[in-house]
């Protein structure tokens, strides 16, 4: 799950199948109580209906987590990245090391944690582009850029378009934030 929506959706589907739940966050359940092994596998496939998945695989969890914590790093944290260190929040946020969630990530998915979150700020930039609501030197603020320059320059070299090319397109192609790292 990766957005408020996702989460209203799940939510409902729970409510739909009368199953009790405290709260549905970004990427976790808590039940009130465990529920039988039969609606285990309803709500299962009604997930999956959704266009979700159940992680059991461990391994999977832990990179769930670490992608949920950076999404909401970028979009929720409101320039948090300029006050604390990436590293520090995600080790904070995950409950482990940042050594080993970086290996972890990186061992699992092929990429590190840090061309992760250029990904999703990049995103977040089109996404902010796109509204055509804010300067390029607010979008930089906000996104946590040392200059306006250094976004413009990490754009080009990922996009390869610049920002004013992107700003010009009729169409503004967008990559979705579940299929930025497989």
């Amino acid at each position: 799950m990766v957005s408020k929506r996702c989460i209203q959706t799940i939510q409902n589907i729970l409510e739909e199948m009368r199953i009790p739940f405290n709260k549905v966050n970004l990427g976790c359940i808590e039940f009130q109580k465990p529920i039988e092994p039969a609606l285990k596998n309803e709500l299962k496939i009604a997930i999956q209906h959704a266009g979700f998945e159940i992680l059991v695989d461990k391994e999977q969890q832990l990179i769930e987590q670490i992608k949920l914590a950076v999404l909401e790093m970028i979009y929720f944290g409101n320039n948090l990245n300029t006050i604390i260190r990436n590293s520090d929040y995600l080790s904070d946020k995950i409950g482990k090391s940042y050594a080993y969630i970086s290996k972890h990530f990186s061992d699992t998915t092929g990429h590190t944690i840090e061309k992760y979150i250029i990904l999703v700020k990049l995103e977040r930039v089109k996404e902010l582009l796109s509204y055509n609501e804010m300067t390029l030197s607010e979008i930089s603020y906000q996104m946590g850029y040392s200059s306006v320059q250094h976004l413009s320059n990490q754009f080009k070299q990922v996009t390869g378009m610049s920002v004013s090319e992107f700003k010009a397109l009729k169409i503004k192609p967008r990559t979705p934030l579940d299929e930025l790292i497989p």
